[in-house]
């Protein structure tokens, strides 16, 4: 997936995500952000165990099989994805985004910015709710049910465990970076334990 900039950009836009791992479709939605806004904050959601509350709208978000990447390793993910796509370095940012500890974010990212979201569940309609509860402008770039979310993280991490296929459902960057750094031999040894 290239970048496309034809629509005319505004001003600072967010996104966010666990990123655990960043797929495909990560990337759609960093894309489609990203045209709407001049700079964009990518803000990565649960950047360490202390910022992961369990959630109520999404009860595995705090389990370590679902988070088995650092928040080092995410941003590395983000940023090469990102790189691959045609932004350049001027045009993004990657933060920590502690969206289970809303009373944080104010501490990561500007209180001027657009918070670009999709909503596929409970959890989406969640974080929709507490960032406008903290007063950001919130657009919904897209609303569908689980069934057509298409590509899910839990999904690729499933396959990478089992040893199955999954680099068709990665960004190039990223399949290199995790087999680069045996990210993907850390998954499947997970759920070898």
């Amino acid at each position: 997936m290239q970048r496309k900039t034809d629509v005319k950009k505004k001003r600072t836009g967010l996104v966010c995500g666990r990123f655990q791992v960043f797929h495909n479709d990560h990337l759609k939605y960093v894309l489609e952000a990203g045209k709407r806004c001049d700079h964009l904050i990518v803000g990565i959601t649960s950047p360490d165990p202390s910022m992961s509350p369990a959630e109520s709208a999404d009860e595995n978000r705090g389990k370590k099989s679902s988070n088995p990447c650092t928040y080092y390793e995410r941003m590395q993910m983000v940023k090469r994805a990102l790189k691959g796509a045609g932004f350049s370095d001027e045009e993004f940012d990657i933060v920590p985004f502690p969206i289970g500890r809303p009373e944080l974010i104010r501490y990561y990212v500007p209180e001027d910015i657009t918070c670009y979201i999709t909503i596929y569940d409970a959890w989406g309609e969640s974080k929709k709710e507490r960032l406008e509860e903290l007063g950001y402008e919130v657009q919904v770039l897209w609303h569908v049910s689980p069934e057509e979310k298409g590509i899910s993280a839990s999904e690729i991490r499933k396959a990478i465990a089992s040893g199955g296929e999954w680099k068709h459902l990665v960004p190039a960057e990223v399949y290199e970076y995790m087999v680069q750094y045996g990210i993907d031999k850390r998954i499947y040894g997970m759920n070898k334990k």
